[in-house]
């Protein structure tokens, strides 16, 4: 079968297809743009298919990160997934982000149990702790380093959520993948589809309200 995985929940655009036979990746791009997850998609998911030579119509699954992640950027990913399963009638399935960007840096050699974080924007951090096998036993949250600096102490860490806060995540391995992969987001969910693992329903994870919301006292004005 082959998998057409995304993800918009960090500030990379990153698209990749995967062969669940042989568990090759035909084809993959990453763009880090924090602003333009809606201008870069559908080139993106385009442009993965012509290199894996897949059209469409041949994929078997859908795979999509569900964040958490900004309200903004999760949506655009979360809803192309769902426009492009309806019209090809094929299933989509949710995988956490920071499962993918966990499962990226296990692939890059980062062994022992370990934080994976992302940036939460508000001084905050998206956050899920691993064990040696890379499983998540906490999270995800979302919450202020200094507030969790106790739990993740004494424990490496991989993100770019990590990177911002050497004070509370003094052990950051910079060369893990700072951002998400969707390779890695691929690959981890074949293993779960292959061990008949339930992967989540493509709905978000926000954890917190949007930044944008409409005002609670605004004065509506009447015609005279």
């Amino acid at each position: 079968m082959l998998l057409l995985a995304f993800d918009t929940a960090t500030p990379a655009v990153t698209a990749a297809v995967l062969d669940t036979e042989t568990g090759t990746v035909l084809a993959s791009a990453d763009q880090v743009d924090a602003r333009r997850h809606g201008e870069l998609l559908l080139p993106t998911l385009d442009a993965v298919l012509r290199e894996a030579g897949t059209p469409k119509e041949k994929l078997g699954a859908i795979v999509v990160g569900v964040g958490p992640g900004p309200y903004t950027g999760l949506r655009v990913g979360l809803a192309t997934a769902a426009a492009l399963g309806h019209a090809l009638g094929i299933p989509v399935h949710g995988v956490c982000t920071l499962d993918g960007v966990a499962r990226a840096a296990r692939d890059a050699g980062v062994t022992g149990p370990f934080v994976a974080a992302t940036d939460a924007r508000r001084k905050e951090v998206y956050w899920a702790r691993y064990d040696a096998d890379g499983v998540r036993v906490e999270g995800p949250a979302v919450d202020r380093p200094a507030e969790i600096a106790d739990r993740v102490s004494g424990l490496a860490s991989v993100g770019a959520g990590a990177l911002l806060y050497p004070e509370t995540f003094p052990d950051a391995l910079p060369e893990a993948p700072a951002h998400q992969s969707a390779a890695a987001l691929a690959a981890y969910a074949a293993d779960a589809l292959a061990s008949g693992a339930p992967l989540l329903p493509p709905t978000p994870l926000y954890l917190r309200r949007p930044d944008a919301e409409v005002p609670k006292n605004y004065k509506t004005v009447l015609p005279a």
